[in-house]
């Protein structure tokens, strides 16, 4: 039977058997890349978010991640109220505000 399948050959005996700290290089590279494009900018994204959130005020024009834009007319601790239309009110979160934007932007809309 040993026609089907061939003989094995023997590692020699002067040849390390394992890769050793070349297997590694690879893998902690990807790791380092994977860090510095993708995990450390989201990082900083979120803490500028967070800054933003914390510094919004009544009066600020905002747009929120719907899409929806309006003027904050009540803040609370984790919501804020904005004024879409005359006389109409809505109820956000306070952490899907995406963006301030200038003052008198809803004017010109």
């Amino acid at each position: 039977m040993s026609f089907f399948i061939s003989d094995a050959m023997a590692q020699s005996a002067g040849a390390p058997a394992g890769g050793g700290l070349e297997g590694l290089i690879l893998p902690i590279g990807l790791i380092i890349m994977l860090y510095f494009l993708m995990i450390r900018p989201q990082m900083k994204r979120q803490k500028e978010h967070k800054k933003m959130v914390e510094a919004l005020s009544k009066g600020d024009e905002v747009q929120t991640e719907g899409g929806m834009m309006g003027k904050i007319i009540e803040l609370g601790e984790n919501f804020v109220v904005l004024e879409i239309a005359e006389g109409v009110e809505v109820k956000f979160r306070r952490a899907s505000v995406a963006s301030v934007m200038p003052k008198g932007t809803l004017k010109e809309l």
